[in-house]
């Protein structure tokens, strides 16, 4: 699993075709990548890290807060462009992606353990549509994180 996690002031996503708009306040809009292998452990994995992850400035501007002591909120927004390749040509391929099936069900799964098991509150785009996102990143502070190099 590939994550591209921004600390934002405040983020939205849009899908005007199916008339579905999302909105957060203060927290972590996650880009989030996902390949076949991609199973409950580097959910679990995922979802330690960046709701315990210190991002967040605490009352001397040092970032020691995370996205939970902050009372934050969580925009998560299936990318599977994450996983481009751009070795060959200048067509990206998307090869390494994992399927949309599998790929849907381990988004859904990370979703709901940031919110069942870490209590956030978590907004989400549409799975395999066009969005429109926006956001405002705080900082800026912008964190990527591979699960394969995560040990997971």
């Amino acid at each position: 699993m590939r994550v591209v996690a921004q600390r934002v002031s405040s983020a939205s996503v849009d899908v005007e075709a199916q008339d579905w708009h999302e909105k957060i306040g203060p927290g972590l809009l996650l880009l989030i990548g996902v390949e076949d292998g991609d199973g409950p452990d580097q959910v679990r994995s995922i979802a330690r890290k960046f709701t315990n992850m210190r991002i967040f400035s605490d009352e001397e501007g040092k970032m020691n807060r995370s996205v939970l002591d902050i009372g934050g909120q969580i925009l998560s927004v299936s990318q599977f462009t994450l996983y481009a390749s751009i070795r060959k040509g200048n067509r990206p391929g998307f090869t390494q992606a994992g399927e949309p099936a599998h790929a849907k069900k381990v988004w859904q799964q990370l979703n709901d353990e940031l919110h069942t098991a870490w209590g956030l509150d978590v907004r989400t785009g549409i799975f395999g549509a066009d969005m429109q996102v926006g956001l405002v990143n705080d900082g800026p502070v912008t964190i990527i994180a591979d699960t394969d190099e995560l040990g997971v």
